[in-house]
């Protein structure tokens, strides 16, 4: 029998570490994501009684939010085009770390488009906000360059440290 080096069980438990402590920032993040999303009053979230809005149509919103930037102020358009971009790169950052088996680019996308499709869904259900095709967009982009931010910085760290690649 192979025993392992103590060179490898070090990394193994920093590795758990690493993954333990992305779960916690992985359930804090959801939290805070689901609370800005649906129930945040300052970021403009209100119960709507017998309203539905949503926008099917891609890019109306951020065609409209750039083109009207300076009536709207630079906070809104920050927060709406970037806002949704930022706030899904976490999760493609995070969830490749947590699950190896989750470290498919396509998977990723799919989740990221997925969870984004719920917290709209929700949304419209809720009558809270608006369900809008361009935050679909914007936030699988988001979720995209999370993952490529992830494989950019797992290919260095497989690099520097002379494993498979």
């Amino acid at each position: 029998l192979l025993t392992p080096c103590k060179g490898d069980l070090v990394k193994e438990k920093t590795e758990k570490k690493i993954r333990f402590w992305c779960r916690i920032f992985l359930g804090v993040y959801l939290v805070l994501l689901v609370y800005f999303l649906i129930f945040s009053e300052e970021w403009g979230r209100t119960f709507l009684e017998g309203e539905y809005r949503y926008n099917l149509v891609p890019f109306v919103e951020i065609r409209r939010f750039w083109i009207y930037r300076k009536q709207l102020g630079m906070f809104a358009l920050i927060t709406n085009l970037f806002g949704n971009v930022i706030g899904f790169i976490p999760y493609g950052f995070i969830l490749p770390v947590i699950a190896h088996k989750c470290r498919n680019g396509l998977f990723i996308v799919a989740s990221g488009f997925s969870l984004s499709l719920l917290v709209e869904t929700v949304q419209l259900i809720a009558k809270v906000g608006c369900f809008d095709v361009d935050d679909l967009i914007l936030n699988t982009l988001g979720a995209a360059i999370g993952y490529m931010l992830f494989a950019v910085c797992n290919y260095l760290r497989r690099k520097r440290y002379g494993e498979k690649i």
